[in-house]
């Protein structure tokens, strides 16, 4: 071995950890101060607790938080464009097309869906709302999410039936 380039060896040199616990060991440094033994680590205590290590459980528990809320807002706001009581003018069908539907008393998404339940021509034999006017009508419903009259339920909304995957 080479001379002077080894660090100085302490062959009882002293582990001391936050618990109270100490124990001697062979190391390059005298002293070695530790945060978790074998007397105070969960693993080997069989108790639940949690180490917090500069604060990173509350970090992790507080974007835990923020996700959840951002996930329920999300939720929210899916099932606002859902709700049949929205007015017929956020579907953007064209200024013809909602003056002939509201002219006929149809207000909001849910008298359209009630008037497509009793067939495509209650709507097409209004003046001024012809066949283009009802599929885009379709369309922008179910690009809501709206299952429409004739139309099969999404596979997960039907009971009885198991999606593939």
């Amino acid at each position: 071995m080479k001379k002077g380039i080894h660090p100085e060896y302490y062959p009882e040199a002293q582990v001391i950890c936050a618990c109270g616990n100490t124990w001697t060991v062979g190391a390059t440094v005298p002293v070695i101060r530790t945060d978790v033994c074998s007397k105070c680590h969960p693993f080997f205590t069989g108790e639940q607790r949690i180490v917090d290590t500069e604060g990173q459980v509350d970090r992790f528990l507080s974007r835990l938080r923020r996700r959840d809320e951002l996930l329920a807002a999300e939720r929210a706001r899916k099932e606002a464009l859902r709700s049949p009581e929205q007015p017929i003018s956020v579907l953007e069908l064209g200024a013809r097309a909602e003056a002939a539907l509201k002219a006929a008393g149809i207000e909001t998404i849910g008298d359209a869906l009630a008037k497509l339940a009793e067939g495509d021509e209650t709507l097409t034999n209004l003046r001024g709302f012809g066949l283009k006017s009802l599929a885009t009508l379709k369309k922008r419903l179910r690009a809501r999410g709206f299952v429409l009259p004739g139309d099969e339920p999404p596979a997960e909304e039907q009971p009885g039936k198991e999606q593939e995957g």
